[in-house]
């Protein structure tokens, strides 16, 4: 959002000669721009820190960086001068990347001393990508990946996306001017009167109609991909440069227009966050609010009565001067204040004070590291200075993040060293099974390596057991490949879990195991509560097992709860048999394959694993007791009870296995149980393995 306070035609006190025509007199300072970042990141604050959602302020800056963008390069060559693209590139990286080391320096720091190593992981990625500018991307696969880690808390480099995006355009803007360039003199032998403001106007208009139209589809049906995405802003940056290529032709708006346009403009920006849910609903159509409300402010005339005379003033343009670190500062401060309170809302007095923190901290680095860096003539007097300056940031950056990396590698190292009984889970449960582990002893898996803890023990379903239909995406299979029997997993992620504890299962007997399973996607019959893919999921899974009849299926049969509702209701109490199980299995049982329903996992409030990081796992908090968590006893045993969906259904409550003696505890036998709020690591759910054969085999034939 904020680059462009260093790549503006003419920052602050520079001198600007009198320009003799109107594409020239464009390229002069204006104060009240300067004051529309300011204004603008004001906003961005504020909306972040009170109201935990977005104001539109990032669609305005976007807008605004292509507007000097292609002004800058459109005067060059309407000025004979050559774009020198290497050279731009260069110096826009050079101007840029000084602030931003800095944050990122601040934030490895930080997140080793304060974010729990649950975390980690997630940081070291998003700061590769944020020094490369592929922020958004990374946040865009994570935000449409039901497995990726850490979904559920802000990341203090989440607001590098737009840094990111911007960064990929003062790569791509520059090539299409140059392309436009080639077109222009290609065509003007042909037509002497054209203009290259005229072609670059039809490049970029054909770029904001099909990107408008690409942005409205995927926010349609993707909107939190679509967020992140650069082509889904490609057209706001479009809107910019179309009006930097009329702006000549637009400066003589009439006053009487103009500056009721101006302030309209501004008063429609102020509004956008409160009327608008930005981060739902953008981009699409709807970000037209905020970037045609800038162009509004831009194109306004000057005025003693206009915009100008509040977004020119001293104190905006000072702020101005700064927010490009101020937006880099914030974000992280906010995040880091709320992980050391453990709080989720913030104070009036804090929040003013947090923008106080980023103030002094944007204000520091602007001074002593940002401007010294950008006014070293010797560093942008030949380029290889300018490259090599840029690679010594980008090193020092690199340098402690990699050591960093390294010390994870090193705990790693030693868990990896550890022999079995350090680390027995749920074999701990079983008096005498095994020695104790060792004090010492590294607990596994490692927090800082829990996105590679999803029970993914099997390979892609092939030959006669890869499913037909297109609608089932993840189905893998595991145990023996040429076994007699073969055991079916059905269901959410919930049930994907325990595919750990089934292939111990399998291997011992020499059985197979199949799972199908789609997030988010609990098995039963058709229900006004899933969605229509949940649905065409459940159906397309019911007639694969209908169509191979295994000798046996296994499915979630309950919901847990994650926190109280509406109605003050604790999970225990909330917890309930899965919408239209009984309608879901009927098919199986009347066909005669046994179903064994399993009792949800607990669902806590807070992350274990984190909690563990930042308390130990010994520490009450994070614990909770079973009858806060589960129902007071588990609701299929009253849907096995009535007898009506006969002797082919069994349940199995394995809740003992994660609430020893009454309690939910985040690791039993120097192993996690949990990766996240409800999901169980691969390592724990294996170790329930042999006690999991034991109920199985029950429940199959509950009078051996």
């Amino acid at each position: 959002m904020y680059p462009l306070l260093s790549l503006s035609p003419a920052a602050p006190g520079t001198p600007v000669r009198p320009a003799p025509s109107p594409a020239r007199a464009s390229a002069a300072f204006r104060p009240e721009l300067q004051g529309l970042r300011a204004l603008a990141v004001v906003l961005v604050m504020a909306y972040h820190v009170w109201f935990g959602r977005v104001s539109g302020g990032v669609d305005v800056f976007l807008m605004l960086s292509a507007f000097f963008l292609t002004g800058a390069f459109v005067r060059r060559v309407e000025a004979g001068r050559p774009l020198a693209l290497v050279s731009y590139w260069l110096n826009v990286f050079r101007r840029l990347l000084p602030a931003a080391v800095v944050v990122l320096l601040a934030v490895i720091a930080a997140s080793m001393a304060l974010l729990p190593k649950a975390r980690w992981s997630s940081i070291m990625e998003q700061i590769t990508a944020s020094l490369f500018y592929q922020q958004n991307w990374q946040l865009a696969r994570d935000s449409v990946d039901y497995y990726a880690t850490d979904h559920a808390t802000a990341s203090p480099l989440q607001h590098f996306w737009s840094l990111s995006i911007q960064g990929q355009i003062f790569i791509l803007w520059p090539l299409v001017m140059a392309g436009g360039l080639l077109l222009w003199k290609t065509l003007r032998a042909r037509f002497p009167a054209l203009g290259y403001r005229a072609v670059m106007g039809a490049l970029f208009s054909a770029v904001f109609a099909v990107s408008l139209a690409y942005s409205i589809g995927t926010t349609a049906s993707r909107q939190e991909w679509a967020y992140f995405d650069t082509g889904a802003r490609l057209w706001e940056f479009a809107l910019g440069s179309l009006v930097a290529i009329a702006l000549p032709l637009l400066e003589r708006i009439p006053r009487w227009v103009g500056v009721p346009m101006g302030w309209g403009g501004l008063a429609a920006i102020l509004a956008c966050g409160m009327v608008l849910q930005v981060e739902q609903q953008f981009p699409g159509y709807l970000a037209l609010w905020p970037t045609m409300a800038a162009a509004a402010v831009i194109l306004a005339p000057a005025s003693p009565w206009g915009v100008q005379r509040l977004l020119a003033l001293p104190a905006l343009g000072w702020l101005g001067n700064v927010s490009y670190a101020l937006y880099l500062w914030h974000w992280p401060v906010m995040v880091f204040f709320l992980v050391e309170s453990g709080s989720q809302d913030i104070s009036l007095g804090a929040g003013l004070g947090l923008m106080l923190l980023s103030l002094l901290l944007a204000w520091g680095t602007t001074r002593l590291v940002e401007s010294p860096l950008r006014s070293w003539q010797w560093l942008s007097a030949k380029r290889r200075r300018a490259g090599l300056g840029i690679a010594v940031l980008v090193a020092v950056v690199l340098v402690p993040l990699n050591g960093w990396e390294h010390q994870v590698s090193a705990e790693e190292s030693r868990a990896a060293a550890q022999v079995p009984y350090d680390n027995p889970g749920a074999a701990a449960l079983k008096p005498g099974s095994a020695p104790a582990p060792d004090p010492q002893a590294v607990m596994i898996p490692l927090t800082s390596k829990l996105d590679e803890q999803w029970s993914n023990f099997g390979e892609d379903c092939a030959g006669e057991w890869a499913p037909e239909d297109d609608v089932i995406e993840y189905c893998q299979q595991g145990g023996v490949p040429d076994a007699e029997k073969t055991i079916l997993l059905v269901g959410d992620s919930h049930a994907q879990h325990w595919s750990g504890a089934v292939d111990v299962m399998a291997q011992k007997h020499g059985w197979r195991w199949i799972l199908l399973t789609k997030p988010s996607c609990r098995f039963g019959g058709p229900s006004v509560t899933r969605g229509e893919e949940c649905g065409a999921f459940n159906q397309a899974a019911s007639d694969y097992v209908l169509g191979r009849k295994p000798d046996a299926v296994i499915t979630v049969g309950t919901f847990t709860a994650l926190g109280p509702d509406a109605e003050g209701r604790t999970p225990g109490e909330q917890e309930h048999v899965v919408p239209d199980y009984e309608a879901g299995i009927r098919p199986f049982l009347d066909a005669g394959i046994p179903v064994v329903g399993l009792r949800d996992t607990p669902r806590f409030v807070l992350s274990p694993p984190e909690c563990v990081d930042r308390f130990g796992a010994e520490s009450e908090k994070c614990s909770a007791p079973e009858s806060e968590l589960m129902a007071e006893s588990s609701p299929l045993d009253a849907l096995a009870a009535g007898g009506t969906l006969g002797e082919n259904f069994s349940t199995m409550d394995l809740t003992d296995l994660l609430c020893p003696e009454g309690t939910c505890r985040p690791a039993i036998g120097n192993v996690l149980v949990y990766m996240d709020q409800s999901h169980l690591t691969g390592v724990y759910a294996r170790s329930t393995g042999p006690e999991f054969e034991r109920r199985f085999l029950a429940a199959m034939d509950p009078n051996d």
